[in-house]
């Protein structure tokens, strides 16, 4: 989800309401604590360079249990950010406790935002010697498609 699909859901919204990838609401009454704009600048293991830049904001969840972020309250806070994040429209990161601080994707369905888990990947498989996913195909089903077999008579494969 970029950041202007994030405004647009909002806009939308009378209530606020997220929840983890296993799918847990994170409580009502939860702060965005900080909006901003990272920048990661890295090379990967097969040496090529790359840059990426996303929109995090870090949800907190304190002991003042009446507080509740409105949709209109969080758009203010990412008008008030344009100072950082400039007319960027990056992806969004969301930073939330749970063991550690995760950093999460985020999609939005039915009227909820969910955090979505990231993860890990070599971005320089071919060079490091990764085997590609073969495509994995039932031997039953090869011969059930005569268009797609050559061994027919005048199939053309001899």
């Amino acid at each position: 989800m970029t950041l202007n699909d994030l405004k647009n859901h909002l806009q939308n919204l009378e209530v606020l309401n997220f929840i983890t990838p296993t799918s847990t609401a994170i409580p009502g009454h939860f702060h965005v604590t900080e909006l901003g704009l990272n920048t990661r600048h890295f090379i990967d293991c097969g040496t090529d360079i790359h840059t990426e830049t996303s929109a995090c904001f870090q949800i907190w969840v304190a002991n003042d249990i009446e507080h509740r972020l409105s949709p209109e309250k969080f758009l203010t806070i990412i008008d008030n950010s344009k100072i950082v994040l400039g007319d960027l429209n990056p992806e969004i990161e969301v930073e939330y406790q749970t063991d550690t601080i995760g950093r999460y994707g985020l999609t939005f369905n039915n009227g909820t935002f969910q955090l979505q888990a990231k993860q890990t990947d070599c971005l320089a498989k071919e060079k490091c010697g990764i085997p590609t996913e073969k495509k994995k195909i039932s031997l039953v089903s090869l011969g059930q498609d005569n268009s797609a077999s050559c061994c027919t008579p005048g199939g053309g494969c001899c």
